[in-house]
């Protein structure tokens, strides 16, 4: 079906730019002309501005029309692309950075307008494979960014996401269907502007943490200033007749535990990604390194990214015969049995190829779920603000994966000529910590009340059978 492939090829490139940058980050001073520090923000401002737009996009989808949403998300993209591409200082690429974040509201509102322009035997399916693109896109685009990076220019990375870009604008515009899904209302921009700020605050502090120290004053601030606007934002939103997020709503048992359950496997799925890279690049003669390229080091992660999206029409399977709070389950205990094998498999590049793979295959049940469980509580006119919410909290998780897999990795070091790398006891410990979120998420989801429509597992293994 067109407008499915269309909406899943828009999510894998936004999802894309997300890591576009990753491979040159350390080149980034040498090629912006700026600090270390300052160049950091080129990759933080993404995920800031990704983190904001999902829950704005999700509730602009539900008031205008998700089709117009995607057709500007698309759009958003191309030109914060463009703007990176013409750009070789600091500030016009932060600029065009935060743009492409901004983009990742596209992948909310596409796996909400599924349920609207699928066949119901094909909906789970759909849903899954666009979920899986959060995964894909980012696994694809490491190696896709290092080839790049060592073969040429770096502005080729831009050039190559506007290409990309430009090209998901016009088949979204043509191809994915504008159905009347408008519902009337208000835009809440005083919740928007409290969320946003509240939101920026607590990501700055977390993904901060590892560089200023968790017991830093700055940090330290930046989260108790977060929370706190987000409490004053909360108490706003309840006294609101049409707010930005309906907290009554999310605070319902199957929503509120299916997004803190998203946190923790959004937590498991960055672990390895920001773990595996670092101890293949290694050198051999550190005893634990692999000695990988940069390019080498994305080739051996692709796999599992592919892995996502295989794993996507397993995951619609099980949902279709035990139920997306099961299926959750599963997918969160896969992910953490990733981890688990690669605390004992890493001693060459294809053990951690397995153990990558195995993760990949549990995020992509897992991921292809959550959305499920969010649709199938929340009314439909809510649905792409509850689904932009559910994004969000998989983005504070990943984001709170990145600063402790940082801390933990940069507070276990040794000298290794003349630098200080993470010890083989540090990663050992990154991978533990992964499993342990990965299990913390199974304990979260089997506290999701079971949906009376939804299938008990004897029962479906008997009509299995049967």
């Amino acid at each position: 079906m067109l407008p499915v492939v269309v909406l899943c090829f828009g999510g894998l490139c936004a999802a894309l730019t997300q890591t576009l940058v990753i491979p040159i980050q350390s080149e980034l001073p040498g090629f912006l002309g700026t600090s270390a520090a300052n160049a950091a923000w080129v990759v933080t401002v993404t995920l800031l501005a990704g983190a904001v737009a999902m829950p704005v996009a999700g509730r602009l989808a539900d008031l205008f029309g998700k089709q117009r949403v995607l057709v500007v998300s698309s759009l958003i993209l191309l030109v914060g692309s463009l703007v990176c591409a013409l750009s070789s200082t600091l500030g016009p690429v932060l600029v065009g950075r935060a743009l492409q974040g901004l983009a990742m509201g596209f992948i909310p509102v596409g796996i909400s307008l599924m349920r609207e322009i699928t066949p119901p035997h094909l909906t789970s399916t759909a849903i899954a494979s666009m979920s899986a693109t959060l995964g894909v896109g980012g696994a694809v685009g490491l190696p896709l960014s290092a080839w790049i990076a060592q073969t040429g220019d770096w502005h080729t990375l831009f050039w190559v996401a506007t290409g990309l870009s430009a090209v998901v604008a016009v088949l979204t515009w043509i191809a994915v269907p504008h159905v009347r899904d408008a519902q009337p209302g208000r835009f809440d921009v005083v919740g928007a502007v409290g969320l946003a700020v509240g939101l920026v605050a607590v990501l700055v502090g977390i993904s901060k943490a590892t560089a200023w120290g968790w017991g830093d004053p700055r940090t330290l601030g930046a989260v108790a200033a977060g929370v706190v606007v987000l409490l004053g934002w909360g108490a706003f939103e309840l006294r609101r007749s049409e707010p930005l997020v309906d907290l009554r709503t999310t605070a319902q048992r199957p929503v509120l535990m299916t997004n803190v359950a998203a946190i923790a496997i959004g937590f498991g799925m960055m672990a390895q990604s920001i773990v595996v890279p670092q101890l293949l690049q290694l050198p051999e003669a550190t005893g634990y390194g692999l000695g990988q390229s940069i390019l080498a080091a994305g080739l051996w992660l692709a796999p599992g990214g592919l892995m996502m999206l295989a794993f996507a029409p397993v995951s619609s399977r099980l949902i279709g015969t035990v139920g997306a709070r099961v299926t959750l389950m599963v997918g969160a205990t896969v992910l953490g049995f990733g981890y688990l094998v690669a605390l004992f498999l890493m001693d060459a590049p294809w053990q951690l190829l397995v153990a990558s793979c195995v993760a990949c295959a549990g995020v992509g049940i897992g991921y292809a779920a959550m959305p499920t469980l969010i649709l199938d509580a929340v009314p439909m006119r809510e649905a792409a603000s509850a689904v932009g919410l559910n994004a969000l909290m998989r983005s504070v998780g990943t984001t709170l994966a990145a600063a402790v897999m940082g801390t933990i990795l940069t507070s276990r070091t040794q000298t290794f000529d003349g630098l200080e790398i993470p010890t083989l006891g540090a990663f050992q410990l990154c991978f533990v910590a992964g499993a342990v979120a990965a299990f913390v998420g199974v304990a979260i989801t089997a506290a999701i009340p079971r949906r009376q429509a939804e299938p008990a597992p004897e029962l479906s293994a008997a009509r299995t059978a049967a």
